[in-house]
């Protein structure tokens, strides 16, 4: 994969550095610093940074389901005037993830026009893959942190008191039945396509793609009788869910040939997907049009580059999912 190597960018194929044996290995994500409301630390001690509005800046793109996952949140919780956006192209070309115009990274960053150059400014001497989404510093001029998982928690509490927005997608009473959603799911299906995409044996695409249709068998069947992954409420699981399911039929189908069924063919699942993407500030957060180009720029997987046009999505259409209880989120009045 193109990568830094002592803080230098070295070109690559995409996903080649986390390759073994024919398999696909998801390198760890280096910087897990934490944001809380007045800087105190963060869970496990972490060190942490106080919430303050204009500070920080989410660095991402429509194509990554991680950085989606920081869209959502950042919309549901209300924070579009408090943390800005860069949203790079679609591509993933010999450069890394590439802006089109340069951004503003703050007043001790030069504007970048690559991601590499974030992870450089921070660490001159970087050695490792560069990923979206990046939690940015403007002031320090610094990668707060890039595991989207860190920051999507980050986002769901630290600047309540700025924004007064409560709802809460990781309540203390659902914690247990979340965090035993989030470790199959990512396994299994968000990291589980991947693995069959980047897969260079039959073995090891054969195996990731049996992991991905025996996950999404499971949630059909949860899905026919709760409206939500951990019940009535909306929680981050659904948050980590969506952001597959939205790429399925228009990416992972074709592109990464996920191809037994197709989410469409999943009556629960792809309602359970149209009401997600029906609520305010969802659908902003979903470009097929980038997801397509995205996925199907990746040249050793689709060497001619053509972007196909289809398959047709109708998001819009009725969920048929009001039949089932559902409480919405957390702090909020029930939903119909």
């Amino acid at each position: 994969m193109p990568q830094l190597v002592d803080g230098k960018w070295e070109k690559g194929d995409v996903a080649a550095s986390e390759m073994k044996g024919g398999a696909f290995y998801r390198e760890p994500t280096g910087f897990r610093s934490w944001i809380t409301a007045h800087g105190e630390p963060g869970p496990e001690g972490q060190a942490a940074l106080p919430a303050e509005v204009d500070r920080y800046r989410l660095f991402v793109a429509y194509i990554c389901p991680w950085a989606s996952r920081t869209l959502m949140m950042r919309n549901l919780k209300g924070l579009q005037d408090v943390i800005s956006v860069s949203v790079s192209e679609p591509e993933l070309a010999e450069n890394g993830w590439t802006y089109a115009e340069p951004q503003d990274a703050g007043p001790r960053v030069s504007n970048i026009r690559y991601q590499y150059e974030l992870y450089a400014a921070t660490d001159p001497h970087f050695t490792g893959k560069v990923s979206v989404p990046v939690l940015w510093d403007m002031k320090e001029g610094r990668i707060v942190n890039n595991e989207s998982a860190d920051i999507i928690r980050i986002l769901n509490t630290a600047f309540d008191h700025i924004t007064g927005n409560n709802l809460d997608f990781y309540p203390v009473l659902l914690r247990d039945k979340i965090d035993r959603w989030n470790v199959p799911v990512y396994d299994s299906l968000n990291n589980g396509v991947y693995r069959a995409g980047f897969a260079k044996t039959q073995s090891a695409y054969e195996e990731a793609v049996a992991g991905v249709f025996a996950m999404l068998d499971r949630l059909e069947s949860h899905l026919s009788a709760n409206r939500y992954l951990a019940g009535t409420f909306f929680t981050e699981a659904d948050i980590r869910l969506f952001v597959t399911l939205i790429r399925f039929d228009a990416a992972y189908h074709g592109a990464f040939k996920c191809n037994l069924r197709r989410l469409a063919d999943y009556p629960n699942l792809s309602g359970y997907l149209r009401e997600i993407h029906q609520w305010p500030g969802i659908a902003e957060t979903v470009r097929i049009d980038h997801i397509k180009r995205g996925y199907y720029s990746i040249a050793h997987i689709n060497p001619t580059g053509i972007v196909p046009l289809g398959p047709v999505l109708d998001l819009d259409q009725p969920h048929g999912r009001t039949w089932l209880t559902g409480q919405g989120i957390m702090g909020e009045a029930p939903i119909a």
